[in-house]
């Protein structure tokens, strides 16, 4: 059987363009948001994107909605620094005719009459372009003395069932404009997506249905060259039995006598209907034990590296973000 690699690797440390995605209900968002904290730990600036227009990183850092500008959200020990971009389609599209056709009046002129959301609307590949294109603009930026502006970008990517299409849109619009500004950037766009400075990352649960999801996503990044990262299951609670009694436990063979002799062991007498209803959790527990089992076994078979987060039955908070992030971090995130 094929093992999953442990932790994050030097390969994934040398990335400087994170995607997380994942399926619906999985937790990408703050995952993603995790991922930025943990990335900006000693003194690192790091921009965390959003692309969906759910506003998820402002409720997230419980912030005011973001404008279409990079602002600092958060500060990391060692002094790093997060900053984050809710990207606009329309303030993304205003912007690339000011840079490529210099037609920044002529644009918000377009603005008014409605002709931008025709345009996306006409051309749905087009909105994607656009986010795509203010990606590699923020991890391309450089300031006065060269370095980057930001050491690492991570974006809060759609769904699983999107991201191939999200990212490889670029590649067809190669295919549509042959010469000019647009194709220009749509190169430059296929380069970086397609390059070793991109990883997709995964956040699954350990269920079926998001493990599923997650090795056909593997195996669709595969299939259009880009690049898997990590894997990231999300909300793992520790076992609580002893891994030798998990396979009888969840067949349902729990002794009762043995349960009500250890208790009165340690001083505790239950009523029967207490003491059945303890019998019955242990046997759901160890049945979901053994589901988690088989569902990581069915993830090693992307042999991709693995890190796990806790489930933080509190909720999520902003200290429950950096407590994900010193998780990453534990696991070599870095």
């Amino acid at each position: 059987m094929t093992t999953s690699l442990a932790g994050w690797t030097d390969e994934l440390a040398r990335t400087r363009l994170h995607f997380v995605s994942g399926k619906g209900g999985t937790g990408k968002t703050t995952l993603a948001a995790a991922l930025g904290l943990a990335l900006a730990h000693s003194g690192r600036r790091v921009l965390l994107i959003e692309v969906e227009g759910r506003q998820g990183i402002a409720q997230l850092f419980d912030t005011e909605p973001l404008p279409y500008a990079e602002q600092r959200i958060a500060s990391t020990p060692g002094g790093g620094e997060l900053r984050a971009l809710h990207i606009d389609v329309e303030a993304a599209l205003l912007e690339y005719f000011e840079m490529f056709y210099n037609l920044g009046f002529a644009g918000r002129t377009l603005r008014r009459m409605g002709a931008i959301e025709f345009a996306t609307t006409l051309a749905p590949g087009l909105r994607d372009v656009l986010l795509t294109g203010k990606i590699k603009e923020c991890v391309g930026r450089t300031e006065s003395d060269g370095r980057y502006t930001y050491d690492a970008v991570v974006v809060d990517s759609p769904p699983t069932g999107r991201v191939v299409k999200f990212l490889d849109v670029t590649k067809a619009l190669t295919d549509l404009a042959k010469t000019g500004p647009i194709r220009g950037q749509a190169d430059g766009v296929v380069r970086l997506l397609h390059s070793g400075e991109t990883a997709v990352h995964l956040v699954t649960l350990l269920e079926e249905m998001p493990v599923r999801e997650t090795v056909e996503g593997v195996a669709e990044l595969d299939g259009a060259d880009l690049r898997p990262g990590a894997v990231l299951t999300n909300r793992v609670r520790p076992p609580r039995l002893p891994a030798r009694s998990i396979t009888a436990a969840a067949d349902g063979r729990v002794d009762a006598s043995r349960v009500r002799a250890g208790l009165a062991a340690t001083g505790l007498k239950l009523p029967d209907e207490t003491l059945d209803a303890l019998v019955e959790e242990t046997v759901e527990h160890a049945i979901r034990v053994a589901a988690e089992q088989r569902a990581r076994e069915q993830l090693a078979e992307a042999d991709l590296p693995t890190l796990e987060l806790p489930d933080l039955t509190d909720g999520i908070d902003v200290a429950a973000l950096y407590e994900l992030a010193e998780a990453l971090t534990e696991q070599g995130v870095r």
